[in-house]
């Protein structure tokens, strides 16, 4: 089982920290959980140890937020607020334009998203957080191998 206990904010931040370091040229990650789950936290943390500055705003509202990266560029999008996957033609996304894509709320774009690589769900547990990570494609599972053969991750590892 790929699950990781989250004691504390410093762990989500850590999290962010070794998918950032360990990520693959291109991928698709799906973040998944309940409201305050801890979705966006972990991708602004992702984003900023890919060295994004400035604000990195929840794309709650505007669905998706763009993110230049040292080679390429990083979509951020919440699709909580769309009815169908239909309304994703009015965000302008080319599957090929974006090395990393973040997507809070995939289920709502079911069939309008590129194939995913890598799943994320988060859960609140008690004072911390819960991540279950599943790999959904070869980048996937060499990325999932990086994460685990991480030195600091891996007290956070359950049995």
């Amino acid at each position: 089982m790929n699950e990781l206990f989250l004691p504390e904010a410093d762990s989500t931040d850590l999290l962010g920290r070794e998918l950032a370091r360990t990520r693959p040229s291109q991928a698709v990650v799906h973040l998944q959980g309940d409201l305050g789950a801890g979705k966006s936290t972990l991708a602004r943390a992702l984003l900023r140890a890919l060295g994004v500055q400035g604000a990195i705003r929840s794309p709650t509202y505007t669905l998706i937020e763009r993110y230049p990266l040292a080679n390429g560029e990083a979509w951020h999008l919440d699709l909580y607020r769309i009815g169908s996957a239909g309304e994703l033609d009015f965000l302008g996304l080319d599957e090929g334009a974006a090395d990393l894509w973040l997507v809070e709320w995939p289920e709502r774009g079911a069939g309008g998203l590129p194939p995913v690589d890598l799943m994320i769900g988060l859960a609140i547990d008690g004072n911390g957080r819960r991540a279950v990570l599943q790999a959904r494609s070869n980048v996937g599972s060499d990325w999932l191998l990086r994460l685990r053969e991480s030195p600091d991750l891996q007290p956070l590892f359950t049995p």
